[in-house]
């Protein structure tokens, strides 16, 4: 047997104003707790229990808040990181030190001759979340935690209005908040020494979230503290507020330490699981923050009653937190990444089928919604990388019972986009390649739109498109071959030749060396843009560029579009190319594909680049350096959706992205074969 593995440990440096840094706990149904390292929210995302509850609710900010202090035995008053301005103390601790241990955070506070230490753990399939402080010197002292909050929709903005206060009963250290119909109330609940709850309420004036008003959305808003609970602490011991929308059955079933070591314990197994390259170091904690996107579709029902039924269990991936729900692209990209490398084999099989039954027309929901139990379709690509996704689990699982249930849904697919389906998704007849577009609609992975405005509509026979469609067609092929259908096998033999012969003959641009980006566009324009696309053709399982042809377009886009973080989305010498990816929402959707760095392109580049060098693991690996040093820059241990284009390539957008975890924690275990 192997011996376990170390816990991952990550010290953060902190900087001056450390509400630049972010941290993130998950509970394995889409709910979390967030906020920056000091305290400050900055972002109607911040709180300490966001639950992923049942639709239409969908996710539900819970608790915003607790703002702590230290009563000392000369009746003076510490406060213990950020706290509100009305309720702010002349002294206050200063934070320590700032780290990362099996994935989860621990904060220390040091001063006037106190040491505390602070941990937030969320309770794994429940909606409960834990905050515990521990005095580890000095002392004694009486604690103090007040808890604000603002029952709100997830996306709904921080100036939602709330009512002057919530109805609340409470008996002893145990209290309930009644949320705003359809809410449900939050239960609250101090363990440790002589606690108690002092009802007391009091309004927080105005916060003002600097993020939210940076990127455009109203960005000042109230909370409302019903009291404050109490608690002794000497050397040694720790109180823990337990924060909950499950009964008081389940939040009281166990004691903070029994609540910390079955969240740690869930850690530890999750390392043994994965690929042996991946139970340390890096790649340990790519296989934790992994953990994060993995989830059971908390709001839909329907989907676990038939998973059951089954004897199934029914899973998803969160795209990217703060405010992405599941979508289907990126859940196809990520699969390999965040399941297979990880051991969850029979999560990346509940994944697929999830996916497959809500397939229609021939076409994988684009997103699933928040509160909804229906996807909307808009995609042509998803579908596309459902076969890629199938292909990598079909390969480590062997489930020859999956493939056998799928393959007529897979049929149905190939047959939908052969005549056509909706957005004029369809192969043209006349050279066999994939064209797509509807107006008004973003149908490739490029899918910024402002209004009415489609930022790149990529209309037309798009060139990861044909790459993917001929990758899909290859993978019918032997499919259909090994369940015995010759004759089907045949007819998508011929069919993925007609593209190859076709895909090199359109997609080439002799004028500039690399390939178009989309042929038989508007107007019948072929599209020079160079754009990180035409790694598709070298990089699937089955690339659709001829050989003689990959090391030119490696080299233009190592050249124009790779940075320390991912690709740039657009070439700097394109009229169109933004530098940054800042603004309101209009002005970021006008660079999100324009420039603007994507760091799960990382991926497709490492694949290309072994093709092109195949010796060089050296080379490959040292390129992921700047997204590993990513890791303690922003949001902890976890990898940003966007950069932007030019140094210093400040991170954007989701602070923490599943493809991006996905592809680097793929591209690390690949690039440590020899």
């Amino acid at each position: 047997m192997n011996d376990p593995v170390a816990d991952p440990i990550r010290h953060v440096a902190l900087p001056e104003d450390s509400h630049h840094l972010e941290w993130l706990v998950t509970n394995g149904l889409g709910g979390y707790a967030s906020g920056t390292i000091d305290g400050l929210p900055t972002r109607r995302y911040h709180g300490l229990l966001i639950a992923a509850l049942p639709n239409p609710m969908g996710r539900v900010m819970m608790l915003n808040s607790l703002a702590v202090q230290l009563k000392m035995p000369d009746t003076s008053r510490i406060s213990i990181g950020w706290v509100p301005p009305n309720l702010r103390q002349m002294r206050a601790l200063e934070l320590t030190d700032f780290r990362l241990e099996i994935g989860l955070p621990i904060w220390t506070y040091q001063g006037h001759g106190i040491t505390i230490e602070r941990r937030v753990v969320l309770s794994y399939s429940h909606n409960t979340v834990m905050i515990v402080y521990r005095l580890l010197e000095g002392g004694p002292a009486r604690i103090e935690l007040r808890p604000a909050v603002q029952f709100r929709g997830h996306d709904e903005p921080v100036s939602t209005a709330i009512p002057e206060a919530y109805p609340l009963s409470a008996l002893g250290a145990r209290l309930e908040l009644a949320g705003p119909p359809p809410l449900p109330g939050m239960r609250l609940h101090l363990s440790g020494e002589r606690t108690s709850f002092v009802i007391e309420p009091l309004s927080v004036p105005d916060l003002a979230y600097s993020t939210e008003e940076m990127r455009g959305y109203a960005s000042r808003g109230q909370l409302f503290s019903p009291g404050r609970f109490r608690a002794e602490l000497v050397n040694g011991t720790c109180t823990a507020l337990f924060a909950s929308t499950e009964p008081w059955e389940t939040i009281l079933t166990m004691t903070h330490d029994e609540t910390l070591g079955a969240e740690r314990e869930r850690r530890r197994r999750l390392l043994d699981a994965a690929v042996p390259s991946a139970r340390t170091d890096t790649g340990a904690e790519l296989v934790l923050a992994a953990d994060a996107f993995v989830v059971r579709p908390a709001g839909r029902r329907e989907d676990h009653v038939r998973a059951r039924a089954a004897g199934d269990e029914a899973w998803t991936i969160i795209a990217g937190y703060h405010w992405f729900t599941d979508w289907g692209r990126d859940s196809m990209i990520s699969l390999e990444g965040l399941t297979l490398l990880t051991g969850r084999i029979a999560e990346a099989g509940s994944i697929l089928r999830l996916f497959a039954h809500h397939i229609r027309d021939g076409l994988v929901p684009n997103m699933f919604p928040e509160g909804a139990s229906e996807g909307l379709y808009h995609t042509a690509d998803a579908t596309m990388w459902f076969f890629h996704a199938m292909d990598r689990y079909l390969r480590v699982s062997g489930d020859r019972r999956t493939l056998i249930k799928l393959l007529p849904i897979l049929r149905d697919v190939i047959e939908h986009h052969m005549r056509g389906t909706r957005f004029g998704i369809h192969v043209d007849p006349d050279d066999g390649l994939l064209t797509q577009g509807a107006a008004g609609y973003q149908l490739t992975w490029m899918d910024a739109k402002a209004g009415d405005w489609v930022v790149t509509p990529r209309r037309g026979k798009a060139v990861e498109i044909n790459a993917l469609w001929y990758n899909a067609l290859r993978l019918m092929t032997d499919w259909l071959t090994r369940t015995g259908d010759p004759e089907g096998a045949r007819v998508l033999h011929e069919a993925a030749e007609r593209v190859y012969d076709s895909f090199n003959r359109r997609f080439w641009n002799e004028q500039t060396g690399y390939l178009f980006d989309v042929v038989d566009g508007e107007n019948g324009i072929n599209d020079p843009a160079c754009r990180p696309n035409q790694l598709f053709a070298i990089s699937l399982p089955n690339p659709v560029l001829a050989p003689n042809r990959w090391k030119p377009v490696l080299e233009t886009c190592e050249r124009e579009l790779l940075t320390p973080y991912g690709l740039r989305s657009l070439s700097p010498f394109h009229p169109d190319y933004k530098r940054t990816y800042r603004g309101d929402l209009l002005t970021r959707d006008a660079a999100y594909h324009q420039g603007t760095v994507w760091s799960w392109l990382i991926g497709p580049y490492i694949d290309a680049r072994l093709k092109v060098r195949p010796d060089d693991f050296v080379g490959a690996r040292h390129a992921l350096d700047g997204l590993i040093e990513h890791l303690g820059q922003n949001c902890i241990g976890f990898v940003s959706e966007v950069f932007d284009a030019e140094p210093p390539y400040a991170p954007g957008g989701c602070v923490a992205q599943a493809w991006s975890i996905a592809e680097l924690l793929r591209c690390l275990v690949i690039t440590e074969r020899r």
